[in-house]
């Protein structure tokens, strides 16, 4: 599996970092993805994750990878469907949101069920929730951070698009995304967690 993971991983960053479409914005975009992989690496033998949800880490790295090459705002399978539905926009943006939900609540129910922080899965989900929404505002913020430092340059960066609801709606794509996780996933990623623990 890891020979797998780092393969497709390597393949697409390098595809990624060959002339993208703004490279500030290019790198801005992978960064996370970047120092993702080097955390993975740090915690690959004292925390190994389950299978779930170290191909979900790459799905989310391999969006980030995508949007940095060509801008949120501007990739092409997502121009075509706009013309397609007649959105006003390109929605790939709102792929890497909900995504943004779905892969950290994984990781955060994984996190909080094998260290024992918590009692109960009502209060599970409610602070698997309450960590999704956290990681959303953060991100937010960086992005009103890094716009404010560098202006204009940062423009892809932000992929508004004109919608002055940008910053609410993407935080709402990200609870969403959370939510359909907790929803789709918890029984599979109990059975692998399970699996983990009489493995360890």
């Amino acid at each position: 599996m890891k020979a797998l993971w780092l393969g497709i991983y390597f393949a697409v960053l390098i595809w990624s970092g060959i002339a993208p479409k703004d490279g500030f914005t290019w790198f801005l975009e992978v960064l996370p993805a970047l120092i993702g992989l080097i955390v993975l690496a740090m915690t690959w033998r004292r925390f190994p994750l389950t299978p779930l949800a170290y191909w979900l880490v790459l799905a989310h790295m391999l969006i980030l990878m995508v949007g940095g090459h060509y801008t949120y705002a501007e990739v092409p399978l997502f121009d075509a469907l706009r013309d397609v539905f007649h959105w006003q926009r390109n929605n790939y943006d709102r792929v890497g949101h909900v995504a943004q939900g779905f892969v950290p609540a994984l990781l955060a129910r994984e996190v909080l069920l094998r260290l024992a922080v918590v009692n109960g899965r009502g209060w599970l989900n409610f602070l698997v929730l309450c960590f999704v929404l956290a990681v959303s505002a953060l991100y937010e913020l960086v992005e009103w951070a890094v716009a404010a430092a560098s202006g204009d340059s940062a423009v892809a960066f932000l992929a508004t698009q004109g919608d002055e609801w940008d910053t609410q709606s993407d935080m709402a794509l990200a609870l969403s995304g959370g939510v359909a996780a907790l929803a789709l996933l918890a029984r599979m990623h109990d059975r692998q967690l399970a699996k983990l623990g009489k493995q360890s």
